[in-house]
């Protein structure tokens, strides 16, 4: 899936495939409903448009969303629910747990916006300090390696991640990083001008921040050209995970950046004893050794202050948040920032989610829904197995090897059974920064501390307020937090046709990530090896280039299409999942004695209301700003091409509908990879 906030922040790489996105404001329907089909539109001629044209209409983007879509609903509704948590535990009381302290605390820290205004720069002032007393390139090490662990991540990233050819361990990592904007295109692209007044606000933004933090004019332009040049530097386009497996000794790391000092960045940030590595893109890293040697101490100096000052903006005094924002609005759009309490909702959950999210799960989370929801995935993964069976194009041999993979995907539903421990974690009422970077170091201390450790296959990626799914292909494991299975996503009232539809699309989009373009690379353990035969592999690849040639196809925005390759593997996770549910709910209606499910409800056979869930969870309004940034960088198709690319793909959509050959939802030629 595709949660918008998460995009634009960092996810760690191999880490996961996710479904999306992640306010009483909008009119629309928070489930599904027949009063959000337009039947003035003609089913087979653009069936998004169809069934999510009169939520279209009714809809409206909140002035402070770059969008209005399913997840923003959900979204919005959890953080109503978590805000009235923070409140009761921020305002303390006997009975208060140390965990509720904490996460009160904190929520209660950002709210106090008087102390905030009060303190200006001053709580970052000490951290920019540091880095201003540099006196050399070895010193310059360190500062970056303190920042690394507070929150930012200026020229790369470190992190620990299961090892590609041994799942069941965690190595070290290093990765590029260090951007500013979405993606390096926005740095180099003259063509496109959107892309170059992009830039144009990059080097405002960090005038505006720079002098604010004390500089004059002159020195503030010439710190804003600085980062600017620095961020310039090649960075490479990666998506197939073989392209990112470059393990080497500690040692052999270490000479690939002489003018780096690895070995201090390792001591600073506490590295657990370790041998082996895997450096994902050592030609960048050679580009970072260049980059230290040719640029002068202050210009690197400036730089890593510059990601320090961005990170902390949002939660310093009004100018810098202000100036943030204005940012932000050039690449999002949005009318309006978040009021602060939303704000401050999302900085807790990002701080201390498991805590908070510990008490969400008391409030709103079942165990009917997990029952159902797992009967749904067990559905599925039958599903799935049929299909994989009934494949004409692979051979026994690999059929029998996705078999393996299928039955030991593992499926976390809801919350994580060990909750996180933040006993460690010293929260200080009144002292937001403070909070912030304590909060960051403390996570980042607990991932490099699982380096040269066994992997721990409890541990979830996600919060259980978070409106997302993912697959992870080193866990080989699907996981829906609580935040998700709630309409239009999942409703415990709505008939299974409509839920089959959505959550369990869904479920099998999340499935089918084990089996896409990267997913198939990886073993059931989690290893990246090749278990297909290369006919089997040429054949998949030919299938794959179908969908990808179908969705580059498409326009998203003025003149700009998709990029197919970049989608593929979302688009054949969209795909084989639609398939993969309509199979399961067929199966379920042929199973059902009582010929009950296969009645018809509100006039739709059980077949349309399947598809009229679907399209209802990618049902969307997004201001032009936010599109053109997403078809840019982001591997998820827009919702209208999730719904019309999918069903275009499927004859047992013309059947439902009774779409005949040359209506715009009957392609010609078909694809279908699962």
């Amino acid at each position: 899936m595709r949660n918008t906030g998460i995009l634009l922040a960092a996810i760690l790489a191999f880490s996961t495939f996710s479904l999306g996105q992640a306010s009483t404001t909008a009119a629309a329907s928070a489930g599904f409903s027949v009063e959000d089909i337009d039947k003035s539109v003609d089913p087979c001629t653009d069936f998004y448009q169809y069934a999510c044209g009169n939520w279209m209409k009714k809809a409206e983007i909140p002035a402070d969303e770059p969008e209005w879509a399913s997840f923003v609903e959900v979204d919005e509704r959890n953080k109503a629910i978590l805000h009235d948590i923070l409140e009761k535990a921020a305002k303390g009381g006997p009975s208060r747990s140390a965990s509720d302290q904490k996460i009160g605390d904190y929520y209660g820290a950002c709210m106090d916006e008087k102390a905030v205004e009060a303190k200006g720069l001053d709580p970052l002032k000490p951290e920019l300090d540091r880095i201003a007393a540099v006196k050399d390139k070895g010193g310059l090490i360190d500062a970056i390696a303190r920042v690394h662990l507070i929150g930012p991540n200026p020229f790369f990233n470190f992190f620990s991640s299961p090892d590609l050819h041994n799942a069941d361990m965690v190595i070290a990592y290093i990765d590029q990083g260090g951007l500013t904007l979405p993606d390096r295109k926005y740095y180099i692209n003259d063509e496109d001008a959107k892309m170059v007044e992009q830039r144009k606000h990059l080097t405002d933004y960090a005038t505006t921040l720079f002098t604010l933090s004390g500089q004059s004019a002159q020195q503030a332009a010439d710190s804003a050209q600085a980062v600017l040049r620095i961020e310039t530097m090649d960075r490479t386009v990666r998506r197939d995970p073989k392209s990112r497996d470059h393990k080497m000794t500690r040692d052999a790391a270490l000479s690939l950046a002489p003018n780096f000092y690895l070995a201090h960045y390792f001591a600073d940030v506490n590295t657990p004893e370790f041998s082996e590595m895997n450096v994902s893109n050592p030609e960048f890293f050679k580009q970072v050794n260049d980059v230290i040697e040719s640029e002068s101490l202050e210009a690197l100096k400036t730089y890593v202050q510059w990601h320090l000052l961005n990170a902390g903006a949002p939660w310093l005094s009004t100018p810098f948040v202000d100036a943030n924002f204005k940012f932000r609005q050039s690449l999002t759009g949005q009318a309006e920032i978040k009021a602060r309490w939303k704000r401050c909702v999302d900085a807790t959950d990002g701080a201390m989610g498991e805590a908070l999210g510990q008490r969400f799960v008391e409030e709103t989370f079942g165990a009917e829904g997990k029952q159902r929801m797992l009967k749904m995935v067990d559905a599925l993964e039958k599903a799935l197995d049929q299909d994989i069976r009934s494949l004409p194009w692979m051979t026994q041999d690999t059929k029998k090897q996705a078999k393996v993979k299928l039955d030991a995907i593992r499926n976390k539903i809801g919350y994580p059974d060990v909750w996180r421990d933040y006993s460690k974690l010293t929260i200080v009422r009144g002292d937001l920064m403070g909070n912030f970077l304590r909060a960051n170091e403390f996570e980042s201390r607990r991932q490099i501390a699982k380096i040269s450790k066994p992997l721990d296959r409890k541990e979830w990626g996600m919060t259980p307020p978070t409106v997302n799914a993912y697959y992870s292909p080193p866990r080989n494991e699907i996981v829906f937090p609580a935040g998700i299975l709630q309409p239009p996503f999942f409703d415990k009232k709505m008939d299974d046709d409509i839920n089959f539809g959505s959550i369990g699309a869904v479920i099998g989009h999340e499935l089918t990530h084990g089996f896409d373009d990267q997913g198939r690379k990886f073993d059931p353990q989690g290893n990246l090896r090749d278990w297909w035969t290369e006919q089997d592999g040429k054949e998949f690849e030919k299938r794959a280039s179908c969908v990808a040639d179908e969705y580059g196809s498409f326009i998203a925005i003025d003149d700009l299409k998709l990029n197919g390759k970049l989608t593929l593997g979302e688009n054949t996770a969209d795909n084989g999942g639609a398939r993969i549910a309509l199979m399961a709910l067929m199966s379920m209606i042929a199973e059902d004695k009582t010929g009950k499910a296969a009645e018809k409800i509100d006039g739709y056979t059980p077949e349309q209301r399947f598809y009229l869930g679907f399209a209802r969870v990618w049902c969307e309004k997004r201001r032009p700003e936010f599109s053109r940034m997403l078809v840019n960088v982001d591997p998820h198709s827009p919702g209208r091409f999730r719904t019309n690319g999918v069903v275009q793909n499927m004859p047992e959509f013309e059947k439902a509908w009774g779409c005949k050959a040359g209506q715009p939802m009957v392609r010609e030629n078909q694809c279908r990879v699962w």
